[in-house]
């Protein structure tokens, strides 16, 4: 059975499909992580209520809270879509990988099966040789006609 010529370069496109699901699992974390940050924020804005006197001081101190909050969560917005772009081009490139591996592994797939039919037809040969040989004769049985 002969190797599989590609076999190299099938190694060397697994290993950069695994890179790849690396650094996708990072930026998937990544998101993740800015996606929490952003719902803590909504939170946060969300429980930021007015008191109920009319102590001008307070009032002013809420607002100026809500303000930062709003600020804040603009930002958190931005940066989850940013993590969420990065997220999808790392998956664009695993699956480019992935799509580059699978078609060496069919290759190797291929390979094979031609090696072991090739390796079937050369035992048939030899046992068609065996039993021509042979003449194709039985041994006879005591009692039997030949």
């Amino acid at each position: 059975m002969s190797a599989f010529r590609l076999a190299g370069l099938l190694r060397l496109r697994s290993l950069a499909e695994e890179q790849a699901a690396v650094e996708l699992a990072g930026a998937t974390r990544s998101r993740d992580a800015a996606v929490a940050r952003r719902v803590a924020t909504e939170e946060a804005l969300g429980a930021a209520q007015f008191p109920l006197g009319n102590n001008p001081t307070a009032m002013r101190a809420i607002i100026a809270s809500r303000l930062a909050l709003s600020g804040l969560l603009v930002e958190q917005r931005a940066l989850t879509v940013a993590a969420q772009q990065v997220m999808d081009e790392r998956a664009d490139d695993w699956s480019a990988a992935r799509t580059r591996t699978r078609t060496l592994e069919k290759l190797e797939e291929k390979h094979v099966t031609a090696e072991t039919e090739a390796d079937q037809r050369a035992e048939q040969i030899v046992l068609d040789e065996i039993a021509g040989r042979r003449g194709g004769s039985r041994p006879t049985v005591p009692g039997e006609d030949a």
